[in-house]
């Protein structure tokens, strides 16, 4: 496995929003990653990394992070994750990322 953290530029129509369950974002089925791209074959896992509000005292969890592994259609496995809150106002445009990846 090989830590990459970059963001990933979903194209433009390729969210596949027949396979989204409510309150997850939907999926890119295409995104370009370094200049290539990639199409997604199948979603391997999901999950969702929630924290708690910090900001307001409540102790109400928010979802912050949804997580996918995935398989390419050239058979590589990636880790992406969409991230709910950008980093910074810099960022605010960037929220679909490319955590690891494990090549065939």
């Amino acid at each position: 496995m090989k830590f990459i953290s970059e963001p990933i530029t979903p194209a433009e129509g390729s969210f596949d929003f027949a396979d989204t369950p409510v309150g997850e974002p939907p999926l890119p089925r295409r995104f370009t990653w370094r200049k290539t791209e990639y199409e997604v074959e199948c979603i391997l896992q999901r999950r969702r990394e929630s924290s708690a509000d910090a900001t307001h005292g409540s102790g109400e969890m928010y979802a912050r992070k949804h997580w996918f592994r995935i398989r390419t259609t050239d058979g590589t496995v990636m880790n992406l994750y969409f991230e709910r809150q950008p980093r910074s106002k810099a960022q605010r445009k960037t929220r679909w990322w490319l955590f690891t990846i494990e090549e065939p």
